[in-house]
């Protein structure tokens, strides 16, 4: 059995409502990133987990300790969610750090099945970002 976390964008769950629908889908029928598993191999996900956020001073210390919540229950891969592979600039350094701090866990780019281009997922997630919405501020000022 392959004990699998799923690490996802913070951006894309906390701000825009990602569930993760489609990763849980795709891990169930094996496609995507998990097609990779043998088909008599049960997969069994350990939990989801979120990116602590674009790093500050931290850079991926924060993820580190996320990283060891899943680690702390014998996960044996971690498959860094399709809007992480799409959208994270810091992918690359955190790649390194997390293999480097858990040299006996697979990290894996990638989870569901891609159905548009990048650059497409990429200008419309940004499109979703920069739609003008209400705040606190427009409800205290009566606009």
């Amino acid at each position: 059995m392959a004990r699998i976390g799923i690490l996802t964008c913070s951006n894309a769950t906390q701000d825009l409502g990602c569930s993760s629908v489609s990763c849980l889908a795709d891990l169930r029928k094996r496609r995507g990133a998990f097609a990779s598993y043998p088909a008599d191999e049960p997969l069994d996900l350990v939990g989801i987990i979120n990116c602590p956020g674009c790093p500050t001073l931290t850079g991926a210390d924060k993820l580190i300790q996320r990283i060891r919540a899943l680690t702390e229950f014998r996960v044996d891969a971690v498959h860094l969610s399709y809007c992480m592979k799409a959208l994270c600039p810091f992918k690359g350094k955190y790649m390194v750090a997390l293999e480097e701090n858990f040299p006996n866990i697979d990290f894996v780019i990638g989870t569901h099945e891609e159905h548009i281009t990048t650059d497409e997922f990429k200008k419309r997630v940004k499109c979703v970002f920069n739609m003008q919405r209400k705040t606190m501020v427009d409800i205290i000022l009566d606009r």
